[in-house]
Protein backbone atom coordinates (compact mmCIF):
# COMPACT_ATOMS: atom_id res chain seq x y z
CA UNK A 1 0.00 0.00 0.00
CA UNK A 2 1.23 3.48 -0.89
CA UNK A 3 1.83 5.90 1.93
CA UNK A 4 -0.79 8.72 1.71
CA UNK A 5 1.87 11.44 1.82
CA UNK A 6 3.57 9.92 -1.23
CA UNK A 7 0.58 10.86 -3.39
CA UNK A 8 0.82 14.53 -2.46
CA UNK A 9 4.43 14.54 -3.61
CA UNK A 10 3.72 13.31 -7.14
CA UNK A 11 6.49 13.93 -9.56
CA UNK A 12 5.77 14.53 -13.23
CA UNK A 13 7.11 12.30 -15.99
CA UNK A 14 6.79 13.13 -19.69
CA UNK A 15 6.84 10.04 -21.88
CA UNK A 16 7.60 10.63 -25.56
CA UNK A 17 6.68 7.62 -27.67
CA UNK A 18 7.39 8.21 -31.35
CA UNK A 19 8.03 4.68 -32.60
CA UNK A 20 6.95 2.49 -29.70
CA UNK A 21 7.01 -1.23 -30.28
CA UNK A 22 7.73 -1.90 -26.62
CA UNK A 23 5.51 -2.36 -23.54
CA UNK A 24 3.49 0.51 -22.12
CA UNK A 25 5.53 1.58 -19.10
CA UNK A 26 2.87 3.94 -17.68
CA UNK A 27 1.95 1.48 -14.88
CA UNK A 28 5.65 1.24 -13.93
CA UNK A 29 6.01 5.05 -14.02
CA UNK A 30 2.95 5.45 -11.78
CA UNK A 31 4.15 2.72 -9.42
CA UNK A 32 7.44 4.65 -9.13
CA UNK A 33 5.44 7.69 -7.97
CA UNK A 34 5.12 9.67 -11.18
CA UNK A 35 2.13 11.37 -12.71
CA UNK A 36 2.42 10.65 -16.46
CA UNK A 37 1.95 12.94 -19.46
CA UNK A 38 2.49 11.53 -22.94
CA UNK A 39 3.41 12.93 -26.33
CA UNK A 40 3.55 11.13 -29.67
CA UNK A 41 6.37 13.28 -31.05
CA UNK A 42 9.18 15.54 -29.93
CA UNK A 43 7.37 18.46 -31.58
CA UNK A 44 4.30 17.84 -29.38
CA UNK A 45 6.53 17.38 -26.33
CA UNK A 46 8.17 20.74 -26.99
CA UNK A 47 4.70 22.31 -26.92
CA UNK A 48 3.94 20.60 -23.60
CA UNK A 49 7.22 21.85 -22.13
CA UNK A 50 5.91 25.42 -22.47
CA UNK A 51 3.25 24.52 -19.87
CA UNK A 52 4.87 21.70 -17.90
CA UNK A 53 8.08 21.28 -15.98
CA UNK A 54 8.56 17.52 -15.76
CA UNK A 55 10.90 15.95 -13.25
CA UNK A 56 11.72 13.19 -15.75
CA UNK A 57 11.44 12.86 -19.51
CA UNK A 58 11.61 9.40 -21.08
CA UNK A 59 12.25 9.55 -24.81
CA UNK A 60 13.46 7.38 -27.67
CA UNK A 61 16.61 8.08 -29.63
CA UNK A 62 15.57 7.65 -33.25
CA UNK A 63 18.70 8.10 -35.30
CA UNK A 64 17.83 9.89 -38.53
CA UNK A 65 20.67 9.81 -41.02
CA UNK A 66 18.78 12.16 -43.36
CA UNK A 67 19.20 15.08 -40.92
CA UNK A 68 21.98 17.32 -42.16
CA UNK A 69 22.97 19.08 -38.96
CA UNK A 70 21.77 16.78 -36.18
CA UNK A 71 21.29 13.10 -35.39
CA UNK A 72 17.63 13.12 -34.35
CA UNK A 73 14.74 15.30 -33.24
CA UNK A 74 15.78 14.45 -29.69
CA UNK A 75 18.51 17.10 -30.01
CA UNK A 76 15.87 19.85 -30.19
CA UNK A 77 14.28 18.53 -27.00
CA UNK A 78 17.60 18.27 -25.17
CA UNK A 79 18.51 21.83 -26.14
CA UNK A 80 15.31 23.07 -24.47
CA UNK A 81 15.60 20.75 -21.46
CA UNK A 82 19.08 21.92 -20.56
CA UNK A 83 17.44 25.20 -19.47
CA UNK A 84 15.69 23.22 -16.70
CA UNK A 85 18.62 21.53 -14.94
CA UNK A 86 16.38 19.63 -12.49
CA UNK A 87 14.72 17.68 -15.31
CA UNK A 88 16.27 14.23 -15.76
CA UNK A 89 16.21 12.64 -19.22
CA UNK A 90 16.16 8.89 -19.76
CA UNK A 91 16.74 7.78 -23.34
CA UNK A 92 15.80 4.44 -24.91
CA UNK A 93 17.96 3.46 -27.87
CA UNK A 94 18.76 0.73 -30.37
CA UNK A 95 22.16 -0.85 -29.67
CA UNK A 96 23.05 -0.33 -33.36
CA UNK A 97 22.78 3.44 -32.79
CA UNK A 98 24.90 3.63 -29.63
CA UNK A 99 27.72 5.39 -31.50
CA UNK A 100 25.39 8.15 -32.75
CA UNK A 101 23.83 8.49 -29.30
CA UNK A 102 27.30 9.12 -27.84
CA UNK A 103 27.38 12.41 -29.75
CA UNK A 104 24.29 13.50 -27.78
CA UNK A 105 25.48 12.23 -24.41
CA UNK A 106 28.73 14.17 -24.90
CA UNK A 107 26.85 17.37 -25.76
CA UNK A 108 23.79 17.30 -23.47
CA UNK A 109 23.11 16.22 -19.88
CA UNK A 110 21.32 12.87 -20.15
CA UNK A 111 20.53 11.10 -16.87
CA UNK A 112 20.70 7.58 -18.28
CA UNK A 113 20.43 5.60 -21.50
CA UNK A 114 18.78 2.20 -21.72
CA UNK A 115 19.13 -0.13 -24.72
CA UNK A 116 16.23 -2.01 -26.30
CA UNK A 117 14.76 -4.38 -25.24
CA UNK A 118 14.15 -2.32 -22.12
CA UNK A 119 14.92 -4.14 -18.88
CA UNK A 120 12.06 -3.07 -16.58
CA UNK A 121 14.19 -3.54 -13.45
CA UNK A 122 16.87 -1.20 -14.87
CA UNK A 123 14.20 1.32 -15.87
CA UNK A 124 12.77 1.21 -12.37
CA UNK A 125 16.25 1.75 -10.86
CA UNK A 126 16.86 4.63 -13.25
CA UNK A 127 13.58 6.27 -12.19
CA UNK A 128 14.54 5.86 -8.53
CA UNK A 129 17.94 7.47 -9.18
CA UNK A 130 16.24 10.32 -11.06
CA UNK A 131 13.87 10.89 -8.13
CA UNK A 132 16.80 10.92 -5.70
CA UNK A 133 18.42 13.69 -7.72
Amino acid sequence: MTHPAANSLKRLLLSIIELGGYPDFKPLYRQAGYEVESAASVRKALGLLKKLSPDVIVAEFNFQSDFRDRTSSLESLLAVVQRTPKTRVIVFYEKDHAHQLTRLTNQYPIHETLPFPIDTAKLEQSLQRAAAG
